[in-house]
């Protein structure tokens, strides 16, 4: 304060001292060295800004103020519980301490949807709250009921709030409520229940009382109730327990029941109870006790699961079934259901139990079966015990079903001068419930993008290798579907000439008809296939032919192929080179029986009707090694093809191998010409292929642009790899 006034009067001085020497003259003398001289005015006005003080600052009175408070009371059994809506505000900043309510039994306490710290001080709940601001909390308070004859009672607190509203609920019809302070505004009645209305005086406990006629339940009382009840049970037999859901169908004829008593068959325990009108369930010794929301309504639905275990290998189960022992009348129906491959069986009669077919079960105790149902029963409960059911178990060993089979296989491979392979898989699935396909890749390869019914998936890898997803999350199929992937192989680099090994991965789901289009860089001219599928030029050729008995013929006439039927062998005749022979003589013995043919200008042969067992296929022609082939026929159609060396001495080489034939039919082609050229030409597979490799899939290749397509043919694949082998060489 002190250095202010110093400050005001240098300034002062300084102005009259400017101002004086500004109007040249001084009509106030002067002191002596090291003085100040003022004016008397100047002087007064000095003193009167020492005098006075600042202004303090602006403190709230309190820390927090209630401004509204809503209260929502319901009475039932014997106590009272509250909510209790309460908006504030806090007016000084900081952590301040609110008070709530005095005298209540707090059961929660809420801050805006978290919890509020409350302590207790001097009998009051204070909330300790973080200012200033606003807030909203929310209070669960219970009260005792008292009971005096024909009144009842509670006390309820009130907060210290600018304004308090009430509704409060309690039993009974046109019952005649009364507050010891504060002004009900609304009465209503419905439902066998009371409601008021009221505001209440801040800070003062009320006490609310209402008229009651009810006094201690008495046998007479519980005969008033009158239930019909309809029970539908369903037993579940597992491996180790025994699982039974019940819907329960209570209906209220007469009187207001607050809860409905389920006796429980002895052996189970109770597990869980769900329904609509059901405030809590209490399970105890035999039975479970279900509260109800609303004892005036007139139905009620329930559903409960018990459980009991199963000692391994029984062969006889005796079970009861739920029960409502207050219904007066009491039907029902059973139903029966295994899990796994288990046969039930009970007698022919059954006390209390008429045996029904499971047609005739009621559609919502079909619905929540999970299994195939086995046998059904309807009863009409006529004594205090419900009837019992036995059944004799019998229990059959797991055998593996087939969930999942593909009716058809396209495979694509792109090949690169590098040697590596990319190879697109698509089948045409038709699925039960398996998950998982599981696929053996080839050596060096790995799966790149995985696709199911046109949505990508993820492939999953294993400890005993990959697997393919068939199914995705929501997708549920109902007929035939798409599923897709890609992979790449890394093999050894074409040189000038040598032999190439191609291999589709194994698949555990059967696969109809494989079809497989490799195509190959132009830059290099591929024969001499072999492997376990077969050219598919083979089997599209219309019209047919059957093997004859051996006779010279000058010119041989060309082999036509059709749809190849079962007892069939066709193959192709060739020297060293890979150029077909004519007129080589093919000889098929089995079990002792001999076919002979003769090959036509493509060096093409046919059999017919050939014998089951083990066949001998010999080819001989003049100025040739005759070469022979042994290969175990099932009947299935299979390719067996020759090569014939040249040789001045006869001589016999034996080779075990063969390579499955399909049933295909095939379409006309004008001439030979043109059907070659179609064979290699890549088809739209190869271009998508291309496309999809260059610009979405994560992988790097020189994918070839140019080149020629060989295609191959595979029936019924299960479990093995697709393999198919030639030669190359630089052009």
């Amino acid at each position: 304060m002190s250095r202010t006034i110093l400050f005001s009067m240098a300034a002062l001085l300084v102005s009259s001292l400017t101002a004086s020497a500004q109007n040249g003259s001084s009509s106030v003398p002067l002191g002596s060295p090291g003085t100040v001289t003022l004016s008397r005015a100047e002087y007064d006005r000095l003193l009167d800004l020492a005098s006075r003080r600042p202004s303090p600052i602006d403190v709230a009175p309190v820390g927090a103020v209630l401004n509204r408070a809503e209260i929502r009371v319901r009475v039932d059994g014997s106590s009272a519980r509250a909510t209790m809506r309460i908006d504030g505000d806090v007016l000084r900043p900081g952590v301040v301490k609110v008070a709530l309510l005095k005298g209540a039994t707090l059961l929660d306490a809420r801050l805006e949807n978290r919890p509020l710290p409350v302590t207790a001080e001097a009998g009051a709940h204070v909330a300790l709250v973080q200012g200033p601001g606003p807030f909203v909390a929310t209070l669960e308070t219970g009260s005792a009921l008292t009971f005096n004859p024909g009144r009842g009672s509670f006390v309820l607190p009130v907060p210290a709030a600018g304004s308090v509203t009430a509704t409060i609920d309690v039993p009974g019809d046109q019952t005649d409520v009364r507050l010891s302070s504060g002004l009900i505004l609304r009465r209503a009645s419905a439902s066998g229940r009371t409601t008021i209305e009221a505001t209440l005086a801040p800070g003062t406990p009320a006490e609310v009382s209402w008229s009651t006629h009810d006094s201690a339940p008495s046998p007479a009382a519980a005969r008033d109730v009158r239930i019909l009840a309809d029970v539908k049970s369903i037993v579940s037999i597992g491996e180790a327990d025994v699982r039974l859901i019940a819907l329960v169908n209570a209906t209220v004829v007469q009187g207001e029941p607050a809860q409905i008593v389920v006796a429980i068959p002895q052996g189970y325990e109770f597990s869980s109870a769900t329904g609509a009108s059901l405030e809590r369930s209490d399970p105890r010794a035999g039975e479970v006790v279900l509260f109800l929301l609303d004892p005036a309504q007139r139905r009620h639905q329930f559903m409960l699961t018990l459980e009991r275990t199963l000692a391994a290998g029984t062969q006889k189960l005796v079970t009861s079934l739920p029960a409502i022992p207050a219904a007066q009348r009491e039907t029902g129906e059973v139903a029966i259901e295994g899990l796994g491959t288990i046969e039930v069986s009970s007698p022919a009669e059954t006390p209390g139990l008429r045996r029904i077919d499971v047609r005739e079960l009621d559609p919502s105790l079909a619905g929540a079966s999970r299994q195939s149902l086995l046998a059904a029963y309807r009863y009409q409960r006529t004594s205090e015990e419900p009837p019992t059911l036995a059944l004799d178990i019998r229990r059959f060993a797991d055998a593996a079903v087939l969930s999942a089979v593909a009716e058809r296989g396209v495979a694509t491979t792109l090949v690169t001068s590098e040697g590596r392979a990319l190879t697109e898989v698509t089948l045409w699935i038709r699925n039960r419930a398996q998950p998982f396909m599981k696929v053996d890749l080839p050596a060096n390869a790995s799966i790149l993008s995985v696709e199911v019914a046109g949505s990508p998936a993820k492939p999953v890898t294993g400890s005993d290798g990959n697997r393919v997803p068939l199914l995705r999350p929501g997708f549920r199929p109902d007929g035939t579907y798409q599923v897709s992937f890609i992979f790449q192989q890394s093999g050894a680099p074409f040189l000038k000439k040598g032999d190439m090994q191609m291999l589709l991965p194994k698949m555990d789901v059967p696969v109809n008809v494989l079809e497989w289009e490799l195509f190959v860089p132009d830059q290099f001219r591929v024969d001499r296939f072999d492997g376990n599928a077969i050219d598919a030029s083979l089997i599209t050729l219309p019209g047919s032919s059957t093997a004859t008995s051996y006779a010279a013929a000058p010119a041989p006439a060309p082999v036509h192929y059709g749809p190849l039927q079962s007892g069939q062998i066709v193959g192709t005749a060739t020297d060293v080179s890979g150029a077909p022979l004519p007129g080589v003589t093919v000889t098929v013995e089995v079990n002792g029986n001999r076919l002979v043919a003769v090959t036509d200008v493509n060096g093409r042969y046919l059999f017919s009707n050939v014998g089951s067992g083990k066949a001998r296929v010999t080819g001989q022609l003049s100025g040739f090694k005759s070469t022979r082939r042994n290969v175990q026929f099932d009947q299935r159609p299979q390719q067996v093809d020759l090569r014939l060396e040249i040789g001045e001495i006869t001589e016999s080489v034996a080779v075990s191998a063969e390579s499955p034939a399909v049933f295909a039919v095939g379409t006309p082609w004008p001439n030979e010409q043109a059907r070659q050229s179609a064979d290699t030409t890549p088809s739209q597979n190869v271009q998508n292929l291309q496309r999809r490799a260059a610009g979405v899939l994560p992988v790097r290749m020189d994918i070839p642009r140019a080149g020629t397509s060989h295609r191959f043919v595979k029936p019924l694949v299960i479990d093995e790899e697709t393999q198919v082998s030639f030669r190359y060489k630089r052009r």
